[in-house]
């Protein structure tokens, strides 16, 4: 009995102690900061780690975590954390992966930047305000899906930037026909060397701005051509490309369409002739069989491949600079561009406009022209609208356009009937009967954005007062592509017969002649009132 007794006691008193420590562990674990939680189980969410490197990821946060200012009990989310550098940590801490672990990494960080900020914002008397403004403005890109601005890319900065766009149907369901496609941009900034990369997509290039030398390597063998303003360039999938910027003072600006051809809509870039950062996928293989591979030595193997530590993008000397861009070579392998310049690269700004008159002038090439452009079915074009003039009203038979804001500031203005049906179905008036609704989707222009026009979608583009609009664009499904004028010259409602027009309209065919017959320009027109078409 006294035996037992004894247990009892000793049973009672481990289950007190057990109980102690385990409501201690619960408080330790409630005070822990919200933002190492979540820092944590992002280390536990990557699921290429291996056991080791979660442990070093999680000491990693917590090293960040006592590096960070504490005042009083501590700074907790919302009371004195500053998102905007924990943003920029976060982000740092991504440049160590590679690849597509980076890309993921960099968006668990915006997403976690921007939850903390809708916390901070929902603190406070305003919080019901500012959650309002939020959904207003979530709200207000579900009626505008077609227009991409900053924040919509993952940028990248060294002696340059590089954008990457987010997926075009992630933005929007509606914009998934574009899904095996992807967009970024260059801008390399004077005097400076673009790494050599491959990347696992088709790829076309638009030389927006500047002059630059660019080479290309394939099976050993390398093409190496000047660029300039205007110029296309077709790259074929996985040829190492690099590049200089050979200006002294003015940058380089590159716009860039990608087709994935591993998995779709996803892309990579390979570097191999780098170090540190961006990481070289040298460093991915045991040093044994790469020194092996390479008949060197390990440790020099190591050192070649791990001193470059300055991004994509690098400063060249002058010296450097001349050497590289001195002279052209080419014709070296079988290059599907052949051994002279004028079938490897297209100038649009060299040839005569298809289209030209006082208010703007339309350059375009497609695989007629530039055979090389053929199996990715697509065009490009260039506009340049006079400052106060007007593009369009006009639509595209076939091919979606991926327009991209090259110089100046304008509007545009499209007519939509999915972001219409989308609003109907939301109100519950989508039924029998329904007639069919246009949106207007509307949006300022200025450089460095992007927009979509889907096929048959009628569009407006007007440049703004002060200079001109220079907008280049990449058709998607260019083959048998027209484009039909609404208005002005040779338009569609011209074409009709007078029974036909006063069926459709049903007024007197010599109104409808009053309206659509006044307008003796093609493509570009004049009138606007403060950057905006009359209305």
């Amino acid at each position: 009995m006294v035996i037992n007794t004894k247990l009892s006691f000793a049973f009672l008193l481990f289950s007190f102690f057990f109980l102690s420590v385990t409501f201690f562990l619960v408080v330790v674990a409630a005070d822990e900061d919200p933002e190492l939680q979540r820092c944590k189980s992002q280390c536990q969410a990557q699921q290429q780690f291996s056991h080791r490197q979660r442990q070093e990821c999680e000491q990693k946060c917590e090293d960040y975590s006592r590096q960070k200012p504490h005042g009083g009990e501590g700074v907790r989310e919302g009371e004195g954390a500053d998102p905007e550098k924990q943003l920029q940590q976060c982000q740092k801490q991504c440049e160590r992966q590679q690849g597509q672990r980076r890309e993921r990494c960099r968006r668990q960080c915006q997403e976690t930047y921007e939850r903390q900020r809708g916390e901070e914002e929902g603190q406070g008397g305003g919080g019901q305000k500012d959650n309002q403004q939020h959904q207003q403005e979530e709200e207000e890109e579900e009626q505008n899906p077609y227009v991409f601005q900053d924040e919509h890319f993952i940028t990248s900065q060294s002696e340059g930037r590089v954008k990457i766009l987010q997926k075009f149907h992630q933005r929007s369901r509606l914009l998934r026909g574009l899904k095996n496609y992807r967009f970024l941009s260059i801008e390399a900034n004077p005097q400076t060397f673009v790494l050599p990369a491959h990347i696992d997509a088709e790829a076309v290039l638009y030389v927006a701005s500047g002059r630059g030398t660019i080479s290309l390597v394939r099976e050993g063998k390398r093409e190496s051509f000047n660029i300039k303003q205007g110029d296309v360039v077709r790259i074929r999938a996985g040829t190492t490309l690099y590049m200089i910027n050979r200006d002294k003072d003015k940058k380089l600006r590159i716009a860039k369409l990608l087709q994935p051809v591993s998995l779709p809509d996803e892309f990579q870039a390979y570097y191999g002739a780098t170090g540190e950062k961006p990481p070289s996928f040298y460093g991915a293989f045991s040093p044994e069989l790469l020194s092996t591979a390479l008949k060197a030595d390990q440790g020099r193997v190591q050192r070649v491949i791990s001193q470059q530590n300055k991004g994509v993008i690098v400063k060249a000397s002058e010296q450097q600079i001349r050497a590289l861009s001195q002279r052209e070579e080419g014709g070296m392998f079988p290059f599907p561009f052949g051994t002279s310049k004028s079938k490897r690269v297209f100038n649009l700004l060299s040839r005569e406009p298809s289209i030209s008159n006082r208010y703007g002038r339309l350059h375009e090439v497609d695989a007629n022209e530039f055979p090389q452009l053929q199996d990715i079915d697509v065009a490009v074009s260039y506009s340049n609208i006079t400052k106060g003039s007007m593009q369009g009203p006009l639509f595209n038979s076939r091919s979606t356009k991926i327009a991209v804001v090259v110089n100046g500031e304008g509007y545009m203005e499209m007519a939509c009937p999915h972001v219409a049906q989308q609003q109907q179905q939301q109100q519950g008036q989508q039924g029998r009967g329904t007639i069919q609704q246009y949106q207007r989707i509307s949006s300022p222009l200025k450089r460095g954005m992007l927009f979509v026009v889907p096929t048959g979608h009628p569009i407006i583009i007007v440049a703004g007062n002060d200079r001109n609009l220079e907008i280049a664009c990449f058709d998607i499904n260019a083959e048998n592509n027209w484009r039909e004028a609404l208005a002005g010259d040779k338009n569609i409602v011209n074409a009709m017969e007078k029974e036909a027009k006063e069926l459709s309209f049903g007024i007197p065919a010599r109104e409808v002649d009053e309206v659509f017959g006044k307008q003796n320009e093609r493509f570009f027109f004049p009138g606007s009132r403060g950057g905006r078409a009359y209305a």
